[in-house]
């Protein structure tokens, strides 16, 4: 299920808005490592409480594109890569969008909230925390049907949870707001009703 056999032409073709969101992750980062211009992309884009708390709100929506370095955009592009296609195939291009987004904006609104006014952050983690989020509320319906998907999702999930606790230089409420939204959009979606419905379609 999450082994890509794919070419590179054929994952654009059918997973493009995973595809765009890795493209512009990675686009992003190389311009903010530029002299000069990356400093200015990174600090107008990267979320500070204070500054949002003063509104520059649409740093909770930037900084979800923008890394702190080569191997945070790598893993985050590389959990992306493997996960975000089949919940794209399942859920449709604009729902998948949905999910992605509003996990990484509303895990760093519980940020926002959580934490004191100097706390900055950048990544798309809350996103793909988001992503296994939508995941589990998948597996809630199909645990009977599909109980293979409960035994790969469910250990995944849990190693991530453990890892962002026991990691240092993790933001634990953006992690958490993500994957908290993202499974309650997936009980939301993937509801039996509306999977009869989408295939009707």
């Amino acid at each position: 299920m999450f082994i890509r056999k794919e070419s590179f032409k054929q994952f654009i073709q059918f997973y493009p808005v995973v595809s765009i969101i890795i493209g512009l992750n990675l686009i992003v980062y190389i311009l903010t490592i530029l002299p000069v211009l990356g400093d200015f992309l990174f600090y107008s884009g990267m979320s500070v409480n204070y500054l949002i708390g003063e509104g520059q709100w649409w740093r909770i929506v930037t900084s979800i594109f923008i890394h702190s370095g080569f191997f945070h955009v790598l893993f985050n592009m590389f959990s992306l890569f493997l996960f975000g296609p089949e919940l794209e195939k399942i859920a449709g291009k604009a729902r998948f969008l949905t999910i992605y987004l509003l996990s990484g904006i509303f895990g760093n609104v519980a940020t926002y909230i959580i934490e004191d006014g100097i706390y900055a952050s950048v990544g798309a983690s809350g996103a793909i925390f988001g992503i296994f989020g939508a995941f589990v509320g998948l597996v809630y319906y199909t645990r009977k049907t599909m109980p293979q998907l409960k035994q790969i999702i469910m250990p995944l999930v849990i190693i991530s949870l453990i890892i962002t606790f026991l990691s240092p230089n993790v933001n634990i409420p953006g992690h958490l707001g993500g994957f908290v939204t993202g499974i309650l959009l997936g009980l939301s979606y993937f509801s039996p009703k509306n999977i009869l419905r989408w295939r009707k379609k």
